[in-house]
């Protein structure tokens, strides 16, 4: 099962207005926290999955686009030979016309993620897996079609790679617009943060998703987030023999401490907001938050 019937999606979607409105985590189960969004585990008849909740949509319209634009984003995949997990985008539409949105997915175990793999196996098994990685993002990332790679939105089961995070749709057009919607890249942000992002940082944040040699160096880069620093080196010869011009250890090092800076800045504002939302203007902040990422800088 992947898809969840319609009364479990508006229990799951009550659950977590429930939580954000008590200002915390409540009758709720956190699997993990992105950047920006954060998944939940929700059970139902069929068994357990894996929710990711998206900001809320203004309207069933801005929804369909999105899940129009998500559906063409994994058939692109695939045909570039990158096989995602099983996905479904639901929306449940509120009374006041807004969309709760939700990208569900099979939960998958922890120890089929390639952080997790990345951790415990052989020399060799862990060779393996950075070049199937380093593989598909060569084959697949172009200036038309992008990729995140990082190391937690690759899982392998049964021996084969499977790409998670496809609720963020990464392709343009032939003028190089974005298809999605560039509101939902933002969305999460402070509104007083939303226009300088979006006029100057948001192309030059987007652009490494659509280079493979950005991918890759990003990929690279997560291995020191992750704990795993010790597979640089290994990781910087696989992706050498693939990429040109060749990428560094020290400039992995130097890529993932400017990246870390700029999350962490990010994340001290949402945070600010989240206490001026709640605090000061005594509104439900819509957005469940991580406590302090160790980003091991």
């Amino acid at each position: 099962m992947t898809a969840l019937p319609a009364d479990a999606l508006a229990a799951l979607d009550d659950a977590v207005e429930d939580a954000l409105a008590g200002g915390g985590e409540a009758g709720l189960r956190v699997l993990g926290y992105g950047e920006i969004s954060t998944v939940v585990a929700w059970g139902a008849a069929g068994g357990e999955v894996a929710c990711k909740r998206l900001p809320p949509f203004p309207d069933l319209a801005r929804f369909d686009a999105y899940r129009g634009c998500v559906v063409g984003y994994l058939d692109r995949l695939r045909a570039a030979g990158v096989e995602p997990v099983a996905t479904a985008v639901q929306g449940r539409p509120r009374p006041d016309g807004t969309v709760g949105a939700y990208c569900v997915q099979p939960r998958l175990p922890g120890d089929a993620l390639l952080p997790s793999l990345l951790a415990r196996g052989s020399d060799i098994e862990v060779e393996r897996a950075l070049e199937a990685v380093i593989d598909r993002i060569v084959a697949c990332v172009s200036s038309r079609l992008g990729l995140d790679g990082q190391l937690s939105n690759w899982a392998q089961i049964d021996g084969a790679l499977r790409y998670l995070d496809v609720s963020t749709p990464l392709e343009r057009d032939d003028q190089g617009h974005e298809r999605l919607d560039g509101t939902v890249f933002l969305a999460s942000l402070p509104w007083a943060l939303r226009g300088v992002v979006s006029r100057f940082l948001l192309r030059d944040i987007l652009d490494k998703y659509y280079d493979p040699r950005g991918v890759v160096l990003d990929l690279l880069g997560n291995l020191h987030k992750e704990g795993l620093h010790r597979h640089v080196p290994r990781a910087v010869e696989i992706a050498a023999a693939r990429i040109a011009p060749a990428i560094t250890a020290d400039e992995v090092r130097r890529y993932y401490r400017g990246d870390a800076r700029t999350w962490a800045f990010l994340q001290r504002a949402r945070r600010f907001d989240r206490f001026w939302q709640r605090r000061v203007r005594r509104r439900v902040y819509p957005f469940l938050l991580p406590g302090r990422i160790d980003r091991r800088v």
